[in-house]
């Protein structure tokens, strides 16, 4: 028999067409889904980059807040000597920095927490100016951990039941290193910037803090903390009737918790803080339109309508040495 080749034959131009017109479909969805996963990504990143400045931002301040009024071995203020009592901001002559950012900065030891409200007190000059409509949150403790002797650091040498602030690096007479601690004196108070030293028109955490230490003695230095940060605001929790309660919620600033001032309540201590904060982005993002109308603390800030994206975070602190 004979066996003829079979005949070879192509696809049609109808066939072409509905092949091809399936690959651009399948690409078209591709692309969709990969420009969705790649702004997801960037969306998530944003976010997660707010969130964490956040974090961070509240942390340390949480971290100072909560050990305000420790001093080394008693949480006593009005047992230390060497602090600033009513009529003269400095009794033993201790050294000061050269540009304080108040008379009584430093050694104001009856008021472990204090601060200003919806503006910028000090009189220490700030980096950068200090914005508009945000608290500044002032702490003073001693250093958890027991320090070294060190002539030209403000140090505090507690016992159980007393305690002495010096800067000679010897311990005071009455104390002994055998029953006695010395701590280093801890002041830093907490101010938004706007605008960072790192990121050019983006506002900024920032803080003064007591530093020192040999021939410069005690000085004040000014910290950048945390960028992005808009906004704090501070509210203190006061127990007013010595139950270990909190009563009511003030201001920074409030008479009824300062022992100098005329409001002052008698047995008031501060038992809590409450922080809050508007963490914004670094870098605009198209698509972002900001309408929220931020109200942290006792402040309407309004609505931003930019492109920036924010979040608004509040936090309340128990001080540990505030129950007696």
């Amino acid at each position: 028999m004979r066996i003829l080749p079979k005949q070879q034959a192509g696809i049609t131009l109808v066939e072409l067409m509905v092949a091809l017109a399936i690959g651009s479909f399948l690409m078209i969805g591709t692309i969709q889904i990969y420009n969705q996963s790649r702004q997801a990504f960037v969306i998530n990143e944003s976010i997660a980059r707010v969130q964490e400045t956040a974090q961070f931002a509240m942390d340390t301040i949480e971290a100072d807040l909560r050990m305000a009024s420790n001093w080394g071995r008693n949480s006593r203020a009005l047992a230390v000597e060497g602090r600033s009592i009513i009529g003269d901001v400095n009794p033993t002559g201790l050294p000061q920095p050269a540009t304080n950012c108040a008379p009584d900065w430093v050694l104001n030891l009856g008021m472990p927490i204090d601060g200003d409200n919806n503006a910028y007190g000090l009189t220490c000059p700030t980096k950068g100016g200090d914005q508009a409509n945000s608290d500044v949150i002032t702490i003073r403790r001693a250093s958890v951990a027991p320090a070294p002797l060190e002539g030209g650091r403000l140090q505090v040498q507690s016992t159980r039941i007393q305690g002495q602030i010096f800067a000679d690096g010897v311990i005071p007479p009455g104390f002994t290193a055998a029953d006695s601690a010395t701590h280093n004196l801890l002041v830093s108070s907490y101010y938004v910037s706007p605008t960072s030293e790192l990121i050019n028109g983006v506002p900024t955490l920032r803080r003064h803090r007591l530093i020192g230490g040999g021939l410069a003695g005690p000085r004040i230095v000014d910290e950048e903390v945390a960028p992005g940060i808009e906004n704090i605001q501070l509210q203190l929790g006061v127990d007013v009737d010595q139950d270990n309660t909190v009563d009511r919620y003030v201001n920074p600033g409030d008479p009824i918790y300062n022992p100098t001032a005329v409001g002052y309540i008698p047995g008031a201590r501060i038992m809590t803080a409450r922080v809050w904060m508007v963490v914004r982005g670094v870098d605009i993002e198209p698509g972002v339109q900001d309408g929220r109308d931020y109200k942290p603390g006792d402040v309407d800030l309004g609505v931003p309508n930019d492109q920036f994206r924010r979040i608004q975070i509040s936090k309340t602190i128990l001080l540990r040495n505030a129950r007696t």
